[in-house]
């Protein structure tokens, strides 16, 4: 489908009424590149990472953006926008420049669009994942997980799920019980199972993710190992397990230390990922509070992943 963006250059005073405007002229949503937003301070309760660019934005005033299909009311459609936005002159509102610009977009396949840079990659000594759709030919001795993230998280490339995996890999002696806690795609579940363990227990909270991993798990024939469930972290979780495996973030991982001692036979392994190097004391405080010994510290670009073992 063909789109036309329509964009102002406006002031902050003009972002309400106009943006009231463009929805009543039937945009499902706006876009306000304001540049206040690169000076706001935005917290991060749950460890997200901002990375606004001040080429994103205009140096002054504020841009809005809105899409319409094109059709044959769209000439209509913006000029009784424009002559909306200059009726609010009436009511002493400042438009500012009010440069009104309209480019026609191409709808792209957004949720496949990534598929084309996502290759093969050898993520331990022994491991490569590959997308489904593309043939690979593995090596002698070499494992190879067939992975279709879908939309959930793990295509297995980024720098948690690759020390995750590498962890797996040097500590698994094979015929070990694990969790693995916010499965995702279900890569390290599949990783561990083809590493040799006896059994895998993957929980995500997420129904997208359950849906993907057991999908990927079935791909990958290792279903007689790896059981999906839609579980929150640990809750509810009986039984004694080697590892705990949680490729999750670090305030996450924090909050459910005790559950994963209570869930580990002595000397069990919790593997943990997604942590930010300016979270990682934060992280073994935690576990070191918990009962946990630091086994090691692993890190790649920024990321840190941390072996504890239960005391």
């Amino acid at each position: 489908m063909k789109w036309s963006e329509f964009s102002i250059h406006t002031t902050e005073e003009a972002v309400e009424p106009v943006c009231n405007i463009l929805h009543e002229a039937g945009a499902s949503g706006v876009v306000i590149e304001d540049p206040l937003d690169l000076v706001k301070d935005w917290g991060d309760k749950f460890g997200e990472i901002y990375q606004l660019s001040p080429d994103d934005y205009p140096e002054e005033g504020v841009i809005i953006k809105a899409y319409f299909p094109v059709n044959s009311f769209l000439s209509e459609t913006i000029e009784e926008i424009k002559e909306s936005i200059n009726g609010l002159l009436l009511y002493d509102i400042d438009l500012g420049h009010n440069k009104v610009q309209l480019i026609e977009v191409h709808e792209e396949e957004w949720a496949t669009a990534w598929k084309k840079y996502y290759k093969p990659v050898k993520v331990s000594s022994s491991i490569t994942i590959t997308p489904t759709w593309e043939e690979y030919q593995p090596t002698v001795g070499e494992m190879v997980i067939e992975l279709d993230p879908g939309m959930a998280f793990g295509t297995g490339t980024h720098p948690t799920t690759v020390l995750c995996i590498q962890a797996l890999d040097k500590y698994l002696n094979g015929g070990e019980t694990v969790v693995d806690v916010g499965t995702g795609s279900g890569v390290l579940s599949i990783a561990a199972a083809k590493l040799g363990v006896k059994s895998v227990l993957a929980l995500d909270l997420d129904y997208v993710a359950v849906e993907s991993a057991a999908l990927n798990v079935n791909l990958n024939r290792v279903q007689d190992v790896v059981t999906v469930k839609q579980n929150n972290l640990l809750e509810d979780v009986d039984g004694q397990y080697d590892i705990v495996v949680a490729n999750i973030l670090a305030e996450v991982i924090v909050r459910f230390v005790q559950d994963a001692a209570a869930v580990l036979k002595p000397n069990g392994l919790y593997i943990t990922s997604g942590i930010i190097k300016r979270k990682k004391q934060e992280v073994k405080d935690a576990l070191l509070a918990g009962g946990f010994n630091i086994e090691e510290v692993i890190e790649m670009d920024d990321w840190v992943a941390i072996i504890a073992r239960k005391q």
